[in-house]
């Protein structure tokens, strides 16, 4: 019964959302044709492949983070260390959110200065290691440091505007892939040992 009821409300909801974004395309945005437009379409493989392979990883963590909060409270409901799961799915969800349709470029056009929306981010990230930090402590958390100065690294190289060509692009890019490979190895052994430790007892 749950079943039908999730799948009637998940439906319902995305139908109504993707009026919404019809209606607004129609008459606020360019034009509703442009909700499903492809992205741009390049003709070699390696074009983009480092790119598109970081977003990929960037959707491991909140799809790993919300489905082990799921199959936990269904195992002990009342666990507070869930709620530190929740969290991490909603922190890395949004984070993927960004990365995937550039909200802080689209804020920075909007008149939104980038600084202010990364300071934003950062604040919300210094909460969520300040409220679950006996829990990460807990946990081999040199690998999520590690990803996150290799992030802040490569946002930092972004902000200086550097003209170097293939240099600048490899001092960003890398850094941020590879942020992103021990973030994803993090979450995954976070959750990992969260299921199997709860399975266990």
């Amino acid at each position: 019964m749950k079943t039908h009821r999730s799948f009637f409300w998940l439906n319902s909801l995305s139908l109504l959302l993707v009026l919404a974004l019809i209606v607004y395309a129609k008459f606020f945005g360019s034009s509703v044709q442009e909700l499903f437009r492809h992205p741009p379409f390049a003709a070699s493989l390696d074009v983009g492949f480092l790119t598109n392979t970081f977003q990929i990883l960037c959707a491991v963590p909140p799809v790993v983070c919300a489905f082990s909060f799921a199959l936990l409270r269904k195992i002990k409901p009342r666990r507070k260390e869930n709620f530190f799961i929740l969290c991490s799915a909603l922190l890395t969800g949004g984070f993927l959110f960004n990365e995937i349709y550039r909200l802080h470029v689209v804020l920075s056009i909007a008149g939104i200065p980038k600084l202010a929306t990364i300071s934003v981010y950062a604040i919300i990230l210094v909460g969520y290691g300040l409220a679950f930090k006996r829990r990460i402590q807990s946990t081999p958390y040199y690998i999520l440091l590690i990803g996150l100065s290799l992030l802040a690294i490569g946002i930092t190289v972004d902000s200086l505007h550097l003209n170097s060509g293939a240099i600048s692009n490899l001092l960003e890019g890398f850094p941020k892939l590879f942020s992103e490979i021990n973030i994803t190895l993090y979450f995954w052994y976070v959750c990992y040992s969260e299921i199997m430790g709860k399975a266990l007892t």
